[in-house]
């Protein structure tokens, strides 16, 4: 699994739903991930991507975008009970 740096340490990437977005000609994705640190802590990170590139800012969602999240969620069962949102 990919490794990650967080503020409380290295964790490893365990899952994570990518939401394709789009404004006018850009295009650009959210991720949802959830990251388990070196002590069995989970973590989710929300942070946007361009180009495969994860990148720090500020996410912003749309409602739609919330409904595919929710969706995609029962697919990724553990990352859904971490964010309170079951699939």
């Amino acid at each position: 699994m990919a490794k990650s740096a967080t503020p409380w340490g290295p964790a490893e990437i365990v899952d994570e739903v990518t939401l394709p977005q789009r404004s006018g000609d850009r295009r650009f994705a959210c991720l949802v991930q959830l990251l388990e640190s070196e002590r069995g802590e989970r973590l989710v990170r929300f942070s946007y991507s361009t180009g495969g590139t994860a990148r720090r800012g500020p996410v912003t969602l749309r409602a739609r975008d919330l409904e595919r999240l929710r969706q995609s969620l029962a697919e990724h069962p553990r990352l859904g009970e971490s964010l309170g949102l079951p699939g």
